[in-house]
């Protein structure tokens, strides 16, 4: 058992949050009690995912999108006044971190989606260098973006949009998961021969067959799966804590 104090330094000394300008506050977004023994984790901070919650008997709950964004309005009606009044009404603690959870280095959203692609991180790119740039772990690239494409899919069992203009085998690979389509033009000047990223915009289909860059869109909530989870749990560990990370299916 620890207080929700300890647990909020924990994940702030983790993901430092003061280095990113950001969308929304990130910390401890709605406070519940003090004495913390279990997390549940996972993408969204939506009702199903807080039913879950209070079904599981967690104190806290650590995710990647909150409830609290930058010109959102502000009057607390209709889905909002149903989360908050579920957190609220059961005492539960809501953690969310955006961007500090798709930086981190090894536990983060595009750290984590590299080691379930079985990619290695050589260098950073983009704004707040949010994005990787790498290779193949094993080495050996991909012999066409369709290769990689197939990969991507069997390894996030999800459908992936792929607009294919790259002339030649694969070697150097971009990613960064979630809404990241203003990234590609960074990932083409990075010199990628292919991008990953959550979804895409009408813009970069042109980018991408004009560039010669392949680009693979393989949804915004499967490319985050990966990040909550690995933070939370480190978390847990350290303090002594349970977690259990609680899956929401989302198509998107």
């Amino acid at each position: 058992m620890t207080d929700r104090h300890q647990l909020l330094q924990a994940f702030d000394a983790l993901l430092q949050p003061e280095r990113f300008r950001d969308y929304g506050p990130n910390g401890l977004q709605v406070e519940g009690r003090s004495e913390i023994r279990k997390i549940v984790s996972g993408v969204t901070a939506s009702r199903a995912l807080i039913e879950a919650a209070i079904a599981a008997q967690a104190d806290a709950i650590f995710v990647h999108h909150g409830l609290f964004w930058r010109g959102q309005d502000g009057r607390v009606t209709g889905w909002m006044k149903q989360r908050l009044s579920l957190l609220l009404a059961h005492d539960i603690n809501l953690f969310a971190y955006h961007l500090p959870l798709d930086a981190h280095p090894e536990l983060g959203n595009n750290a984590q989606l590299g080691l379930k692609l079985g990619l290695r991180a050589d260098t950073r790119f983009g704004e707040q260098e949010l994005g990787f740039l790498g290779e193949r772990a094993q080495g050996g690239g991909f012999a066409t973006a369709d290769e990689l494409a197939s990969h991507v899919g069997q390894a996030l069992n999800r459908q992936v949009t792929l607009v294919n203009a790259a002339p030649s085998a694969i070697k150097n690979i971009a990613w960064c998961t979630g809404g990241a389509q203003g990234y590609f033009e960074a990932a083409i000047a990075a010199g990628a021969d292919a991008f990953i990223t959550g979804e895409i915009s009408e813009p970069q289909a042109h980018y991408a067959r004009e560039c010669g860059v392949a680009y693979l869109a393989c949804g915004h909530h499967a490319s985050e799966r990966y990040g909550a989870p690995a933070v939370a749990a480190h978390v847990a560990a350290q303090l002594g804590l349970t977690h259990e990370f609680i899956e929401i299916d989302n198509p998107a």
